[in-house]
Formats: C-alpha cells, structure tokens, sequence
C-alpha cells in the first residue's frame, strides 16, 4: 500500500505557521475595515428615501436612451418592500460587504488580467490559481479567514473577494486580447507608449468584456453574503442563516426575497451601465 500523505498536516502546519505574523494580518483587517466602516458611515447617513431616490435617478439616467420603465418600477417597490419588511439596514450591510469585496477584487483583477494578457508566461502561471480558486468550496475559504482575521465582516469579505476576483481577471484578460492588432499597430505607428496604448486604445475597445467581468464578480461577491454570515459577517444572510437554525421558512423566505431584489437590481445597474457605454 502507497503511504498516506499528510497534506491535511501540512496545511495545518502552514496556517499555525502563517498566524505568527499577527501585525501583517492585523493591518490588513484595519485596512478592510475602514472601507467597510466608510461604506457603512454613507449608508447610514442617507435617508432611507433618499437611498431610494438616488437609486431610482442613477437607473434612470443609465436607462434614459431605452425608455423602459419596468426596471424603475421593480426597484422602487422591490425597495420599499425591504423597507416595510424591516430588513433596511441588513441590506444595507450587505451592500457595504458587496461593494467592499467588489471593489477590492477590481484593484486586485483588473492590473492582473492586463498582466496576463501582456505576457503569456503570467497567464500560464495565474490561470491555475484562477481555476483552483473558482472550484474550490466556499466553506473552505472561511476556515483560514476566521484563523487569520477572526470572526466578522472582513473574513466575510476577504471570503468573497478570493471567491469574485477569478471573473474580473478572465474577462480582464480577454478583452484586451481581443483588442485587433491593426489597432494598436495604429497606434504604435503614431508614436503612442505603451501606457498611452494601454489607456487610449486597449482598456476603451476591451471596456464591455471587462464589464462583463465585473458584473459576474458582483454577483459572486453577493452569493456568498450567506456563507459569510457563518462567520459572523452581518447582513441579509444574518437573516437566512437564523431562519434556517431555527426552521423558520417564513422568515427564511423573506430575507432571501430581499436578497434576490438586491441582486436583481445591482444586475441590471451594472448591466445598463456597460450597454450604455457600448452603444456610444
């Protein structure tokens, strides 16, 4: 018989290991949480019918060429429905974990996917971390998460950004692959650097594939609010992760209501941003 290797030892030993340099991971967590505090702060700040007034005026000007109003009247009742159930500030916090874990896994995959593209060797050396990153169970990203930043919100974010960046990096990559040669030969000919090549030719043509790629990471990072509430990230998922501790499918019902509202409506946002942009 082969002998047994002791990976699951080895992975023990490499996090009692990494949990030494408790100052590198305590200023990480201050780090993510003065994003989610500032997050939280604005959130908190707005009146909640202003929230919904902003909400309304930022789709209808994203929307304002196609004239459709279904959209402003999901998201004005889909707002006071959450609103009347008395889960407003659960989404609220939500929204702050979302936003966070969205925003971080932006300035993470963004350079990196222009990385890969500029040089094949990165991309065959990312495009296995992508892939194991993408496969493996969420539940296991929570138990390094809780040993390294202990329970709340930023091991819930630090969850979902691992969980969401893999989209971003992808698309990122492949939009400015698909840039036509003859662009940046053009450019190339008209004396542009690789920085003005960059900015000015490949990021605008390759725009819609990334957004592509931020919308799939947006939607990741909301899938795990749930997950992450097992670990004492606060929000909607709070909400089911009680309902279903207690076998309580009304209220599990409820919350999860809320959350498919919330999801829906940061889709079609980010949806009607990249088709608006695209169409000038």
């Amino acid at each position: 018989m082969i002998p047994k290797l002791p990976l699951a030892q080895w992975i023990n030993q490499l996090v009692d290991w990494l949990t030494q340099f408790n100052g590198f991971f305590n200023s990480i967590t201050n780090f993510f949480q003065a994003i989610i505090n500032a997050f939280q702060w604005v959130f908190d700040l707005i009146p909640i019918w202003l929230f919904i007034i902003l909400i309304l005026g930022i789709t209808y000007w994203e929307k304002r060429h196609d004239k459709k109003w279904g959209l402003l009247i999901f998201e004005l009742l889909g707002l006071l429905l959450i609103w009347n159930l008395g889960f407003w500030h659960d989404m609220t916090e939500t929204l702050t974990l979302v936003l966070t874990s969205t925003l971080i896994a932006l300035v993470i995959g963004i350079p990196l996917g222009i990385w890969m593209a500029k040089q094949n060797t990165v991309q065959i050396i990312v495009n296995p971390i992508l892939d194991f990153m993408q496969t493996m169970p969420a539940f296991v990203y929570l138990i390094p998460a809780v040993a390294f930043f202990g329970i709340g919100m930023v091991p819930g974010v630090l969850a979902s950004v691992i969980f969401a960046t893999p989209p971003t990096v992808r698309m990122t990559n492949l939009g400015i692959r698909q840039v036509p040669r003859e662009l940046t030969e053009a450019a190339e000919a008209y004396g542009s650097s690789s920085w003005q090549k960059l900015f000015k030719v490949e990021l605008p043509i390759a725009r819609p594939t990334i957004m592509a790629g931020v919308n799939q990471s947006l939607m990741l990072a909301l899938s795990m609010v749930v997950i992450a509430s097992m670990i004492g990230a606060l929000g909607l998922g709070t909400q089911v992760y009680f309902a279903v501790g207690r076998n309580d499918a009304g209220a599990g019902f409820a919350a999860g209501l809320a959350v498919v509202i919330l999801a829906i409506i940061l889709d079609r946002i980010t949806q009607s941003f990249t088709q608006d942009k695209n169409s000038h």
